[in-house]
């Protein structure tokens, strides 16, 4: 039984108006057993930072996988094909969280359940994400899908998806959700100039895993994450962040931005090494689609601080 968090704006329901290995365990190429596999397991379905398309790696996205069941964090660009690619039927859906409103973490939030209800999902979703998580829905299925929604219930008699989607609001640190699987709590960190930004602990039967969301160093990370099984920390390599801001006109003001919201490699090691996670992983990359960029490039600041197992996050890379 599920025992959900209430406070201001908690559960909002919308009506029919309203609303092979690598390392220490890290494969891809053959995700789909992850799906199948009894005990927890993560798939990185996109672990390029940013909203861009293109290049080799996806935008933002990742998948729990909890004896059978999924768990979806952030909705960037491309997350429903990655799904299906992971091997999950989309009609399996049941919990969502978005760690915080910027495009390449929320941007296929509606047409993920949308995909979801096109391949036969009967049962209800819920989204846990910041205020305003639950006016994106609304508009999403209450206008922008409106007409089609309606014209499919009627052709093809299916359940009216407005009555299915809920929002639970984020809006403080703390358990979010706790059911007879798993314990998901968030704590805000440190991402301008969003108020509402999050990390999440997920603590199952048998493995914790925290993902950092879009965070500079934050100690309220490295509180969370203390003894963590796996932390995915988002990563920002400053030669490579130099590099592409010469290629753009808003340089300046860009690059302020990045170093402000994001954590350098450096920084990742020193939140692995103070929270004493037993595995690292890299994730959301900034800039994420230079290919000058090895993998020892981005490992090499993070091992001056963490002398831990740590692997370059691979889009479909089973953890």
């Amino acid at each position: 039984m599920n025992h959900r968090l209430t406070r201001r704006g908690a559960l909002q329901t919308f009506g029919v108006v309203g609303a092979s290995t690598l390392l220490a365990g890290a494969t891809w190429a053959q995700p789909a057993p992850a799906a199948a596999t009894k005990g927890t397991r993560l798939v990185l379905l996109g672990t390029k930072g940013g909203p861009r398309v293109g290049g080799t790696r996806s935008n933002p996205a990742n998948l729990l996988m909890v004896d059978g069941v999924p768990y979806v964090i952030d909705c960037g660009y491309g997350v429903a094909g990655q799904v299906v690619r992971a091997g999950v039927p989309l009609n399996q859906l049941r919990d969502i969280f978005i760690t915080h409103m910027h495009s390449d973490h929320n941007l296929e939030l509606g047409e993920l359940i949308y995909s979801a209800w096109a391949t036969g999902l009967k049962t209800p979703v819920t989204v846990y994400g910041p205020p305003t998580a639950d006016a994106a829905l609304r508009a999403f299925f209450d206008q922008y899908m409106k007409t089609d929604i309606e014209i499919r219930i009627g052709d093809e008699g299916k359940p009216d998806l407005r009555k299915l989607v809920k929002a639970q609001i984020m809006d403080h640190d703390g358990v979010v959700l706790r059911n007879d699987q798993l314990t998901v709590t968030a704590v805000r960190n440190i991402h301008p100039p969003f108020e509402y930004s999050y990390a999440l602990r997920f603590d199952t039967r048998d493995r914790s895993i925290v993902l950092s969301g879009d965070t500079n160093y934050s100690e309220a990370v490295v509180k969370l994450a203390k003894g963590a099984d796996l932390l995915v920390h988002e990563a920002l390599y400053v030669p490579g962040v130099d590099a592409m801001v010469k290629r753009v006109p808003n340089a300046s003001s860009l690059r302020e931005h990045l170093l402000a919201s994001h954590t350098t490699t450096e920084d990742v090691g020193r939140v692995a090494a103070e929270a004493g996670v037993k595995k690292l992983a890299l994730s959301h990359l900034v800039p994420g689609d230079d290919p000058s960029i090895t993998d020892e490039m981005w490992l090499e600041g993070v091992r001056k601080h963490y002398k831990g197992d740590v692997v370059v996050g691979k889009d479909l890379m089973v953890l």
